[in-house]
């Protein structure tokens, strides 16, 4: 996403500022007993160093990375004491890999609540008011005191709950803040067509045109 590229660049370069002595580092070789029959003792110490090495790596990848395919139920109550509440498009592909980033790393502090918005269960009285149209417009998340944060604000208080709050910190400042929100601004307004989707319009017909079969069955009949 074009907004973490600009947070992304700008921690670089502070990370460069404070640790000049990282970009020294050489990486360390492993040699097989082949080439070093000397060493060959060595070899399986330096295997399962390198292995060890790499599986934390893929590991990050893959949370980081990899898309999961969500389920449709709403998840508001499996996180009983939350401190802030994620409200997220379900059905947005690129936005998902975030949402599934952020459950990988929430597993273990508990602190954020998932709300897919496109769930045919969402109630707006439950989230302070915030209909599908508005949530829809841009990223929203809501504090257990009830108080709505939304852009740039929002990720950063949100990867703050699951220990990076590093990556948005940068944002603090007014100047770098306002860049990031403008940056977030474009993508917000973007992202539907970006990913290849309906107008908000229709999508918004179609919904209503679900929820109104759904109604014939459940109470489920809020917008």
């Amino acid at each position: 996403m074009a907004l973490r590229g600009v947070v992304g660049i700008a921690s670089a370069r502070v990370a460069r500022r404070r640790y000049p002595s990282l970009l020294s580092l050489t990486p360390l070789r492993l040699y097989d007993s082949a080439s070093y029959p000397h060493n060959k003792g060595l070899i399986p110490y330096a295997n399962s160093f390198q292995n060890g090495f790499k599986n934390p790596i893929r590991a990050i990848h893959e949370a980081a990375v990899d898309p999961i395919t969500p389920k449709k139920d709403n998840e508001e109550h499996s996180t009983p004491n939350w401190k802030i509440k994620m409200l997220y498009d379900g059905d947005c592909p690129l936005c998902m890999r975030e949402v599934n980033m952020l459950r990988e790393r929430d597993k273990h502090y508990g602190a954020i609540k998932f709300v897919d918005i496109s769930a045919d269960d969402y109630s707006p009285e439950e989230n302070q008011g915030l209909d599908y149209k508005t949530v829809m417009g841009r990223i929203h998340a809501i504090n257990s005191d009830g108080t709505v944060v939304t852009d740039v604000e929002a990720f950063r208080r949100l990867y703050e709950e699951v220990g990076l709050g590093w990556v948005y910190a940068i944002t603090k400042y007014k100047f770098i803040g306002a860049i990031a929100d403008a940056v977030y601004g474009v993508w917000a307004k973007y992202r539907l067509q970006i990913t290849g989707r309906q107008p908000l319009e229709e999508l918004l017909e179609a919904r209503k045109k679900n929820r109104g079969e759904v109604c014939k069955d459940s109470n489920a009949c809020k917008t």
